[in-house]
C-alpha cells in the first residue's frame, strides 16, 4: 500500500514538474513596468529568493538552472519544489528555509511572473 501511495506521489510530482518545465525561458526584462514589493511578504520573499535561489535562477531567469519566472506554477507547487527539490535542484529543509520564507518565496515568484514586483531593490 505504501509503495502505491509513493508511486502516485512521485508520478504527480513528475507530471507537475513536466508542466512547470514547459515553456521558453524569458531571458530579458519583463514585459510590464515593475514596482517594488508591495508588502512585507513580497519583500521577505525577495530577500529569501536572493539568498537561496538567485545563484541558480538569477532574477527568475535561466542561469545554472531553468528560468522560473515564466512558468505557470501555482504557489503550492513552488513550495513543494522548495521542500522536495527535483532533478539537480536540492531540497530545502525547514531549518534552511522556514515555512514563512517558503510561502514568501512562492508569493514573490508569482508576483514577479505577473509583473507586480521588480528588481529595482537590487
Amino acid at each position: 500500500m505504501n509503495r502505491i501511495i509513493a508511486s502516485i506521489i512521485v508520478a504527480a510530482l513528475a507530471t507537475a514538474a513536466s508542466i512547470v518545465g514547459c515553456g521558453s525561458a524569458r531571458r530579458d526584462d519583463p514585459a510590464r513596468a515593475l514596482s517594488l514589493p508591495a508588502n512585507d511578504t513580497l519583500a521577505m520573499g525577495k530577500r529569501a529568493f536572493d539568498i537561496h535561489c538567485y545563484q541558480c535562477h538569477p532574477n527568475g531567469n535561466g542561469g545554472l538552472a531553468p528560468a522560473i519566472n515564466d512558468k505557470p506554477a501555482p504557489a503550492w507547487l513552488i513550495k513543494t519544489q522548495i521542500r522536495a527539490g527535483l532533478g539537480v535542484m536540492p531540497s530545502f529543509s525547514r531549518d534552511q528555509v522556514s515555512d514563512d520564507e517558503a510561502n514568501a518565496i512562492a508569493a514573490y515568484l508569482v508576483a514577479l511572473r505577473e509583473g507586480k514586483v521588480g528588481r529595482e531593490m537590487e
